[in-house]
């Protein structure tokens, strides 16, 4: 999905990735906390605008942040292998 969102030197476009594992993971048990986004936004210190920004994909997020919403729901950040099918796809 591509978005256009204004920056002070005009417009930008960046890919953003809805179904990244993280905005789904977010997503998903905030939904099945029967949480809003303003509520868990609320609840983990964070701003509303993080919240969506995370659940949307937004590529580049504060890893601070991003923990503390993880937190609430007992996870964490974490460094995970990846499969040499992956790097492959990677170009590595």
């Amino acid at each position: 999905m591509r978005l256009v969102y204004y920056t002070r030197k005009g417009i930008t476009m960046k890919d953003w990735d809805r179904h990244n594992r993280i905005a789904e993971f977010v997503r998903n048990r905030r939904k099945k906390s029967d949480l809003t986004q303003i509520a868990l936004a609320d609840m983990t210190g964070v701003g509303i605008r993080f919240v969506r920004d995370l659940e949307q994909g937004k590529p580049n997020l504060m890893t601070d942040k991003i923990n503390q919403i993880l937190l609430f729901f007992g996870h964490t950040l974490t460094p995970t292998p990846i499969s040499n099918e992956t790097r492959r796809n990677l170009g590595k």
